[in-house]
């Protein structure tokens, strides 16, 4: 029987990165102490003293400051207040840490959602296409039995107005502002199909779209699974994980590495019940510090028997909050080894506070730490908040070491030396692939090649038409869509002929391994799906590959530790 975990009354704790737009525009801490310059170009005088602050004051002051700027401002009537307002208060939580935040009605609708793990729109994956001064923006791929899927979009159909309005020129985050809408609202999509270059305009009613916690659980290699853990903790995480274990377990799974890149946090007690899957009974799990009633305590695991498979976690610097907790109470019990580059380093809890008018405040009100007692939290004393996200995780500003000393030192089970105040450095350091811009600049070419592929109109290359519904939950094979020899050739020949890309035939023999991989990957997407297609690059990732030949070493730590535990 699985057990369940609980938080005090009915506090929901929120474990996760986030930042208030308004970041951006806040003033330095010098700007702000410049006295202001009066009308007559006298200065304003300072005042030496101030009165207590209280609730009547600040809304005195408030209002007051409204009154003036509403006044005097150049373009005072033209004010958005509701901005001003969220800027206001935003810009008061940015004093007290990087993490605190204000949302608005509309911004806490869309966080409650997210927590929900899902969207509301037609759910698609769109992207663009620029050719010289042009830009279009096409359908990339559907979700399986979403809006769109149903409508029957495709790969390659460009998207040439919604309701009405022109879509030309227009980015594709331009574009997904049109689609996105409440549920059960109706959006008509007008769409120019790449193979036909007939136009359709379909009618589609907008509805709640899956956002997994997991979007890839799969056999990497015989007996070794991979489960990537990169859509955040919400509410169905611990469930979508426990649905993935026993599927590949079932499929002849004695190793994993789990893949936390990229996982920005979530709910707490999602972080806990995932830990808890490998952990023994009463082993601590995480312990959190706060001032507030219910804001302090430990967790532990309540595993009678708990999954003793090896295990490697991935972690990198955007790997965060309830990420970070996984990987930190995995490594001080020694029960998986951390492969990648150094984490966010955010151990800060944040509460939802509802206000008026359905806005809320995430406060936070308390730090966690890990079973060795390690915080996990970054110094942001010294930084503004543009600073601390820009420069996230070690890695972000020097090289990431197991042995960077950032804070106290502690101790995993079997007594290696683990650091506090800088996010979780990995036990083996593993730098990721990455694009240069000379090869991110053949994306458009490759995607405008794949779309004359997918169509049938490239002579002896029949066979890679796509022209049907996406095959879902498709396990990728050596023989899907193989990038030859002869395939590059013709891919050559292609980008000659179109001098808008701006290619030369030397730039595209320099970066053959990406055109390979991205060629294929807009192949498999257009039969497949993104998250089948995803296979395609995990078949190239360095880091993947360090954590499959770490696995012994993982195999040898867990048992170290658990003789470690009974000896004890």
């Amino acid at each position: 029987m699985r057990k369940r975990f609980h938080l005090p009354g009915v506090m929901l704790i929120i474990l996760a990165v986030s930042m208030a737009a308004s970041v951006f525009s806040q003033q330095t801490g010098a700007a702000r102490r410049q006295p202001a310059a009066s009308p007559e170009g006298s200065i304003a005088k300072v005042p030496t003293s101030r009165a207590p602050v209280n609730s009547a004051v600040v809304k005195s002051d408030l209002s007051e400051a409204l009154s003036v700027i509403q006044n005097n401002y150049i373009d005072g009537k033209k004010l958005d207040y509701n901005a001003i307002f969220k800027s206001s208060i935003s810009g008061m939580l940015n004093v007290l840490d990087p993490h605190s935040t204000y949302f608005d009605a509309t911004d806490y609708a869309a966080f409650k959602t997210e927590q929900r793990s899902e969207y509301f729109g037609i759910g698609a994956t769109i992207g663009d296409l620029r050719e010289g001064d042009q830009v279009n923006t096409y359908i990339r791929a559907t979700f399986e039995e979403a809006p769109a899927y149903r409508a029957g979009l495709r790969f390659g159909d460009r998207i040439v107005a919604v309701d009405n309005q022109s879509m030309k020129g227009k980015t594709f985050p331009e574009v997904r502002k049109f689609l996105l809408g409440p549920r059960g609202t109706v959006v008509k999509v007008t769409v120019e199909h790449a193979a036909t270059g007939k136009t359709e305009t379909v009618t589609i009613t907008r509805d709640a779209v899956s956002l997994p916690s997991i979007p890839q659980a799969y056999m990497i290699k015989p007996g070794v699974g991979y489960v990537a853990m990169s859509g955040g903790f919400n509410l169905t995480t611990a469930d979508e994980f426990q649905a993935a274990l026993e599927d590949l377990h079932s499929k002849g799974m004695n190793m994993l590495v789990l893949d936390l890149r990229g996982n920005r946090g979530g709910l707490l007690i999602q972080a806990v019940r995932v830990a808890n899957t490998f952990l023994q009974r009463d082993q601590l799990i995480v312990t959190q510090k706060g001032r507030i009633r219910g804001s302090s305590e430990p967790f532990r695991a309540v595993n009678d028997s708990p999954d003793l498979t090896p295990l490697v976690v991935l972690v990198n610097n955007e790997t965060a909050s309830a990420a970070e907790i996984v990987a930190g109470a995995l490594q001080d019990h020694d029960r998986a080894l951390i492969v990648g580059e150094n984490t966010f380093g955010k151990g800060l809890v944040q509460l939802p506070i509802q206000l008026e008018y359905d806005s809320a405040l995430l406060l936070t009100v308390a730090k966690y730490y890990t079973p060795s007692g390690r915080l996990i939290q970054r110094d942001y004393s010294n930084s503004g908040v543009y600073d601390y996200y820009t420069h996230a995780g070690l890695a972000g500003t020097k090289e990431a070491s197991p042995a960077l000393t950032m804070g106290a030192e502690s101790h995993t089970d079997t007594g290696r030396a683990v650091y506090g105040g800088g996010g979780i450095a990995p036990d083996e350091v593993v730098k990721p692939t990455k694009i240069t811009v000379s090869e991110a600049r053949l994306s458009d070419a490759i995607f405008a090649f794949a779309l004359e592929l997918t169509t049938g109109r490239v002579a002896s290359f029949e066979n890679y038409k796509v022209q049907r519904a996406i095959q879902f939950e498709h396990d990728l094979e050596s023989t899907d869509f193989p990038v030859t020899d002869a395939l590059f050739k013709q891919f050559r020949q292609y980008v000659a002929g179109k001098p808008i890309f701006k290619v030369t035939p030397e730039q595209l023999d320099r970066a053959l391994p990406f055109v390979e991989r991205q060629l294929r990957y807009e192949l498999t997407t257009a039969a497949f799906g993104t998250i089948s297609a995803l296979q395609v690059f995990n078949d190239s990732d360095p880091q993947i590959a360090r954590a499959v030949a770490a696995m012994p070493r993982a195999r040898e730590l867990a048992l170290a530790a658990r003789r470690a535990r009974a000896r004890s």
